[in-house]
């Protein structure tokens, strides 16, 4: 069986060696951020997006040396792994992990960045295509927001106990609420619902993560004259909804088929799916 490695703070080693100890921020606190990026024709998509919005994130949770994970940094570091991995020419997703570093209890000792680099191959599907998703909303616990609900951070609870209601229930995507109970995002993607000629998104005041493929599928409706308005969006609009899909870094947009007995069309997210293929922000 072929050894498949990890970038460990600039060290390429085995992924099976152990790297974090009891005292590591990440495993005691989730104290830190990811980036989950799409590797494909040679590069990563939306880089640029991805490292500002991670350079921002590291800013405001206080981690030095943001401006270290440019561009650059990223796509260097993404590639020497690739090609260590032999995964050149294929579709990989990438997972950034940058935590603090040092010991402490709730008070860091230090704030410098510790940084792990993943990457591993993507399955390509025509699934969303041919057969959309069948979700279902999570109601158990509901996820809090406030100014800090945007950031991908490692504080995934939440999601993890949302993550065993879709695999109890065989769902492809469950829908979490927010804590008013307004619709917030999936389980690991960005929201819109198409209602009445008009895509919905809900707002980043609901408590969504700030989706770098959110905000490429709000540019790319812009650009095709379809309305988009970021909202607070009550949970009965899906009963209603002509269209939903979801949106992320990896898979892109994916049409969503059924929720309980409602079924839905594909329209839209299948213009935004063909437009993706070629879109880049270089063109703009």
């Amino acid at each position: 069986m072929s050894v498949h490695y990890i970038n460990f703070d600039g060290q390429i080693i085995p992924e099976s060696q152990p790297i974090a100890g009891a005292d590591s921020r990440a495993l005691r606190y989730g104290d830190g951020l990811f980036e989950t990026m799409l590797w494909k024709d040679g590069d990563i998509r939306f880089l640029d997006l991805h490292a500002d919005r991670l350079q921002r994130a590291m800013q405001t949770i206080q981690l030095e040396e943001a401006s270290k994970f440019d561009v650059f940094f990223i796509r260097s570091k993404t590639e020497e792994l690739i090609r260590k991995n032999n995964m050149l020419g294929q579709q990989a997703r990438v997972r950034l992990i940058v935590y603090r570093a040092g010991g402490g209890l709730y008070a860091p000792e230090t704030n410098r960045p510790v940084y792990c680099l993943q990457v591993s191959r993507i399955q390509t599907s025509l699934r969303d295509k041919k057969l959309g998703l069948i979700v279902d909303l999570y109601t158990e616990f509901k996820k809090p927001f406030s100014d800090l609900s945007h950031l991908k951070s490692n504080n995934a609870l939440v999601y993890v106990l949302a993550g065993l209601y879709k695999k109890k229930f065989a769902y492809d995507e469950v829908f979490l609420l927010n804590q008013e109970g307004f619709l917030c995002e999936g389980l690991s993607s960005n929201i819109f619902v198409y209602y009445e000629k008009v895509l919905y998104t809900p707002a980043l005041t609901e408590g969504c993560v700030a989706g770098i493929m959110r905000k490429v599928v709000m540019d790319m409706a812009e650009h095709e004259n379809i309305p988009v308005v970021e909202a607070q969006i009550s949970s009965e609009i899906m009963k209603q909804a002509d269209e939903i899909f979801c949106t992320n870094a990896t898979q892109g947009v994916q049409w969503v088929m059924g929720y309980k007995q409602k079924r839905y069309f594909n329209k839209i997210s299948r213009i935004l799916q063909d437009k993706l293929q070629s879109w880049s922000y270089e063109e703009e």
